[in-house]
């Protein structure tokens, strides 16, 4: 049966988080319409599916449509097509298999992603806190950053409506997804509902420059393969003077930052690797 909405989550190795994951999204307030997940398995080494399956009798209680799609070849952009082929909502989110939704979130994107004019959306991101002190000192700058205060920054959870989805085809075979969808809209053509998912930041230092590398070089392929794409990004510059006065208010914090910054220049090129 057709549904409003349609709820894709790669899951690679994501035995440990999947099921999380799913019981919030089940928890989710009544959605007017209905509303179906599918997850997309990839290439996945443990239990990642299984777990996903056993979630079917939550779907069914919940009135969500539910499927699991096991594909042995792993990568994100190919689960996504995957996803999205198998999809039956005209209005389509994005969630990432370890991201916790509060029950509002996907009623709050289905309402105001209805409409006919080409929108993308986001919920209020909230990290976790972290077990490590290098990992809690970097979120807390890294949250003060014009990206993270930005409208729907993305990470984690994105939404479209039927015309937002309209504005590209395939998903590429590039790093940065999110920012990829996200740079199809302008500032203009962007909400973010007040309702709160919780991302986890991954842990550690040598983690954290790892994965600021592939964000790095997610951001130069796309102003590599699509130029002036990035013009429609509309966050605030990070000025040296705010730079200034953001490590002011938090030493600690501009220190990490500073320090893991510093390990990727140091560091090579980096391919997909997850953000938590």
């Amino acid at each position: 049966m057709r549904k409003v909405l349609s709820v894709i989550i790669p899951a690679c190795n994501e035995e440990g988080y999947i099921g999380a994951c799913l019981t919030a999204l089940f928890e989710s307030h009544a959605i007017p319409g209905g509303a179906e997940a599918i997850v997309v398995a990839n290439g996945c080494r443990d239990n990642t599916a299984d777990r996903a399956r056993a979630m079917a009798n939550a779907a069914r209680a919940a009135g969500w449509g539910f499927q699991v799609l096991d594909l042995a070849e792993g990568g994100k952009p190919k689960a996504l097509n995957a996803g999205d082929r198998a999809a039956s909502g005209a209005t389509r989110a994005y969630l990432d298999a370890d991201v916790i939704v509060s029950p509002a979130v996907m009623a709050d994107l289905a309402h105001v992603l209805n409409g006919d004019s080409p929108l993308y959306a986001g919920a209020t991101p909230r990290i976790p806190r972290a077990r490590s002190a290098i990992t809690r000192a970097y979120a807390r700058f890294w949250l003060r950053l014009p990206f993270a205060r930005s409208v729907a920054p993305g990470y984690g959870l994105f939404a479209v409506n039927a015309a937002g989805r309209a504005r590209w085809g395939e998903f590429p075979a590039i790093i940065s997804d999110d920012t990829f969808v996200r740079l199809q809209f302008t500032p203009a053509e962007r909400v973010q509902v007040a309702s709160l998912y919780d991302w986890p930041m991954i842990e550690g230092f040598a983690a954290l420059a790892r994965v600021r590398r592939r964000q790095d070089a997610g951001v130069a392929e796309i102003d590599r393969l699509y130029p002036g794409l990035s013009d429609r990004d509309g966050k605030t510059p990070l000025t040296k003077i705010n730079l200034a006065k953001l490590a002011l208010q938090d030493p600690v914090g501009f220190a990490t930052y500073a320090a893991v910054s510093l390990a990727v220049r140091l560091g090579g090129s980096g391919g997909w690797t997850r953000g938590r």
